[in-house]
């Protein structure tokens, strides 16, 4: 299928604008968009179009790519008959799951004494693993704002029927909780690069494209370096996505394995303060 929302196209809308003129010339029908599952992965940042969003079908093929608001996303998401959505945010603030003796008593290794203080239990279990998390606060008001848009962001998807996903359910229309940061180690079997540099945008598109999503492979760029080039201060990047589009991927991925082949995914945390969901069967002891 080819790629109908262009990288930076900008909203829903211009997609929605797409498919009716491709309809026009009999390539689409709606029957497609909203009969069949989509696997959408969202990430909400602090900018002025504050969610970034990435729709695949079952053969992995890109629906959809751009930016845009809370209301745009909804409207998006609510018009699925059929769809797994992953969200890069907690779902809520923390609970307080961990102040439960029978709960870190659970945990392997247990934790030591005060150690375990200000986690919420996925964010306990990432971080024994090496894997670095940010802690969600037990209050909204004190939360960062990209964790406050992912709070709203889970209420809205949740109110348009979406329930949390759970291994086994058969739901039409699941959500779920992803972190980027740990979903690429977990891939990787190691810590990536920062996401901001060149290397580690290279190589979280790298993985995506050895896990059979169709983006280009960015092994190119190397091909494309010549002395003229990089003494002109050119680097030819085209093609390869921006951090917060590769984190939309990886959650759309993730998304897709938990409802195609959710034997290859696995989850940590509380069912009751959120579970964040991994596109691995198990997890390492440790990553580095």
């Amino acid at each position: 299928m080819p790629k109908i929302a262009e990288q930076g196209e900008g909203t829903i809308f211009g997609y929605v604008q797409k498919l009716l003129a491709l309809q026009a010339w009999g390539v689409y029908t709606w029957v497609m968009l909203f009969d069949k599952t989509t696997f959408i992965g969202i990430d909400p940042t602090a900018g002025q179009k504050p969610f970034t969003y990435i729709a695949l079908d079952s053969d992995l093929s890109l629906l959809a790519l751009g930016r845009g608001h809370m209301d745009e996303v909804l409207a998006f998401v609510g018009g699925q008959q059929s769809a797994y959505v992953a969200v890069n945010a907690p779902q809520g603030p923390n609970q307080g799951r961990m102040a439960a003796r029978e709960v870190r008593q659970l945990l392997e290794p247990p934790p030591r004494a005060g150690r375990w203080q200000g986690f919420r239990v996925a964010e306990y279990e990432l971080h024994t693993r090496g894997i670095s998390i940010p802690r969600t606060p037990d209050q909204e008001e004190v939360c960062s704002r990209w964790m406050q848009m992912g709070f709203n962001l889970f209420r809205g998807i949740k109110k348009a029927g979406f329930t949390p996903f759970a291994i086994g359910e058969t739901e039409a229309c699941q959500v779920l909780e992803v972190y980027p940061h740990a979903a690429y180690a977990a891939l990787l079997e190691r810590i990536p690069f920062p996401k901001h540099t060149l290397e580690g945008r290279i190589q979280r598109q790298l993985v995506l494209y050895l896990n059979q999503l169709k983006v280009s492979n960015p092994m190119y760029i190397f091909e494309e370096i010549t002395r003229h080039r990089l003494l002109q201060g050119i680097l030819p990047l085209d093609g390869l996505y921006a951090p917060d589009e590769l984190d939309a991927w990886v959650a759309a991925y993730t998304a897709w394995l938990a409802g195609t082949k959710p034997e290859n995914v696995c989850l940590v945390g509380h069912t009751e303060e959120g579970q964040i969901v991994l596109p691995v069967a198990h997890l390492k002891a440790h990553y580095e």
